[in-house]
C-alpha cells in the first residue's frame, strides 16, 4: 500500500507480514502503519487539514521514543501481532497534540461505543 507520508524513510519487509508497511527510522526505530490505520489517517486529514504534518510527525515522535510501535486501527484486534512492539490508535496519536475527534454521527462509522 503506498503511504507516501511515510516515503523519506526507510522501508522493511517483515516476512510474516509482507503486506504491511513496516518504516525504520535512522536511528533504528521501526514501525508498522496497518492498512485500516492509515484509512483512518486519510480520513482525518479531512477534518484537521491544517495539523495534517503535526500529525504525521508525532507518528514520527511516539515511533521514535518507543523504538517498536504498531499504529493500528483497533489495539485489541491488531493486524500484526508482535510481543516486543507498543501498539497506538489515530485517537493516541490526536491526544498527544490535543486534538479530538469522534464521528458517532455517521451511521457508518467505525468510531462508536
Amino acid at each position: 500500500m503506498e503511504m507516501h507520508e511515510f516515503d523519506k524513510f526507510k522501508k522493511v519487509v517483515d516476512e510474516n507480514y509482507k503486506d504491511i508497511n513496516l518504516y525504520e527510522l535512522e536511528d533504528g526505530s521501526r514501525f508498522f502503519v496497518e492498512p485500516n490505520f492509515y484509512t483512518q489517517l486519510q480520513y482525518i486529514r479531512d477534518h484537521f487539514v491544517d495539523h495534517y504534518d503535526e500529525i504525521i510527525n508525532k507518528i514520527i515522535e511516539i515511533a521514535k521514543r518507543n523504538k517498536k510501535m504498531i499504529f493500528t486501527a483497533d489495539f485489541e484486534n491488531p493486524v500484526v501481532y508482535k510481543d516486543d512492539y507498543f501498539y497506538r490508535e489515530i485517537g493516541d496519536v490526536l491526544g498527544e497534540i490535543n486534538l479530538y475527534f469522534d464521528n458517532k454521527g455517521n451511521p457508518d462509522s467505525d468510531w462508536k461505543d
